[in-house]
């Protein structure tokens, strides 16, 4: 989807509804009964302004101009982006603000992004595309390498990196209070809303709030408050101010009913509170006095969302959940897991038996979820050995893994291979696991716990039988296998490859 610019806009906080005007225009002669038309050629001015704008241009694009940039501004992760102190102090009234300060030691000053920017983090390509508007006054097309997911059947209309894109570039241009901008991407905004899930129209709603943007505020209070979205969904993640207009919204539309009800929701409070507190004792003591369960709570989905992995494997171990219920939407914890993307929930999950094949309403699995909200940029993006993973390539990987791991189970070690055998394939796998942890340390460790290989070690048995021995060398052998299968993200190095 591209950003382009609308020319219905007027300065202020509302959009309005002037008319289109295109680049080129016609004019009536007045002679005699009939309207002779004369088409105007290319405008001398317009043309100046366009090359003028490309003579800008070049100092973002064109390497030889960058040591003219007089300031920097650093942006997510630690991306250093030259800028030039006149060009943004004459388009931007934050900029001209900020700029006043006397350059200290001859040297160039450095600004941190994430300082400026109070609400969300914006990315290199956002800063980039606003910077390319302020120098020549024109919307490059949205980068698709951060604005498209890697879900194939995804059209990219209101996707996840589409929406997190359009408010990266919301961040900057309210924060630089660049208005025409502003307006641009809330128009862009307005038009997605209601072709966008219900869980990332949360986002956008926050944002609006933050940057009074009242039209697309209201839009976005609207559909929520019809949504099937929980109130307890809802409280966590608005603004007290926002969540409170939902709530009386609701009520005169008698989405919130009987007096039983609320006295339930209020039981189900307390066990979420005590899930953000990391009180399990507690847990287990409002269980006991109430008729409330851990299942009624949703207590697992709640887990799966906001609390530390911990917590998620102490809920799990209390065996009282179903980790496959479906919750008034048709999402299991894993679904909710899925947008979370935290690789322990993710385990914790799968080895209690949460099934990847389940789906939405909607017909999603898990790992269209997480396609869905991944970066194409993040899931081709190639880490060099040794460095942290990416966690969305990680999380996608691992549920693809589990999907076909079906195939794999019944993948056994034939009961007659001698020990010596044994031993030889023991090697191999444990040294690529080795390997593994030294170059994928990410990988390696989500792998080893879903497989559990660290607490099935192949150690010395005294008296041993010869047929225990062969027995246990099997199990070891299956589990190093298993985690040799989860880590086929390893594909891109021949060390690792399965044979």
């Amino acid at each position: 989807m591209i950003l382009e610019i609308d020319k219905n806009m007027e300065y202020g906080n509302e959009i309005s509804s002037s008319p289109t005007f295109t680049s080129s225009s016609h004019l009536s002669n007045g002679f005699g009964s009939e309207n002779h038309v004369m088409e105007i050629g290319p405008d001398p001015e317009n043309l100046s302004l366009s090359k003028l704008s490309a003579c800008l241009e070049n100092l973002l694009v064109n390497q030889e101009y960058e040591s003219y940039n007089d300031a920097e501004i650093v942006v997510e992760g630690n991306v250093v982006v030259g800028v030039n102190r006149c060009i943004l102090a004459a388009r931007s009234p934050y900029f001209h603000k900020l700029f006043q300060q006397q350059l200290e030691g001859g040297r160039k000053p450095r600004y941190e992004m994430s300082e400026m920017v109070r609400y969300g983090l914006v990315g290199h390509e956002a800063v980039k595309v606003m910077l390319q508007y302020l120098y020549t006054g024109r919307i490059k097309a949205s980068p698709r390498d951060v604005s498209t997911c890697v879900d194939s059947n995804c059209c990219h209309v209101a996707c996840g990196p589409l929406i997190n894109y359009a408010l990266e570039l919301l961040f900057a241009s309210a924060t630089f209070q660049i208005k025409e901008l502003v307006l641009l991407v809330q128009r862009h905004l307005l038009n997605i809303v209601e072709e966008s899930l219900m869980e990332d129209v949360i986002p956008i709603l926050v944002a609006a709030f933050h940057y009074h943007l009242n039209q697309l505020l209201s839009t976005c209070i609207e559909r929520v408050a019809k949504s099937d979205l929980n109130n307890v969904c809802l409280e966590k993640e608005l603004p007290p101010e926002v969540y409170g207009k939902i709530r009386s919204l609701r009520l005169e539309l008698e989405l919130v009913t009987t007096e039983s009800d609320l006295v339930l929701e209020k039981q189900i409070q307390r066990i979420h509170k005590a899930l953000d507190s990391d009180d399990v004792e507690l847990l287990k003591l409002l269980l006991s006095e109430s008729n409330v369960t851990l299942d009624e709570a949703y207590a697992l989905h709640y887990a799966a969302a906001y609390c530390d992995p911990k917590i998620v494997n102490e809920v799990l171990s209390l065996g009282l959940a179903d980790v496959d219920l479906k919750n008034r939407r048709g999402f299991t914890p894993l679904h909710v897991a899925a947008r979370r993307k935290e690789p322990l929930v993710l385990v914790a999950l799968l080895n209690k038996g949460a099934c990847v094949a389940e789906t939405t309403p909607d017909g999603r699995t898990a790992i269209d979820i997480c396609r869905r909200l991944t970066r194409a940029k993040d899931y081709n993006e190639n880490k060099k050995q040794g460095e942290p993973s990416n966690k969305d390539r990680l999380f996608i990987d691992v549920l693809e893994t589990k999907m076909r791991s079906s195939e794999s189970e019944n993948v056994g070690v034939p009961s007659q291979e001698i020990t010596y055998d044994l031993h030889m394939k023991l090697d191999y796998y444990e040294n690529r696991v080795s390997f593994a942890r030294l170059l994928y340390p990410a990988e390696a460790k989500v792998a080893m716990e879903i497989a559990d290989a660290d607490t099935n070690t192949c150690k010395v048995v005294l008296n041993e039988s010869a047929t225990a021995h062969t027995t246990r060398l099997h199990l070891r052998l299956l589990t190093l296998f298993k985690t040799g299968i989860n880590h086929h993200l390893f594909r891109n190095s021949a060390v690792f490859s399965i044979n």
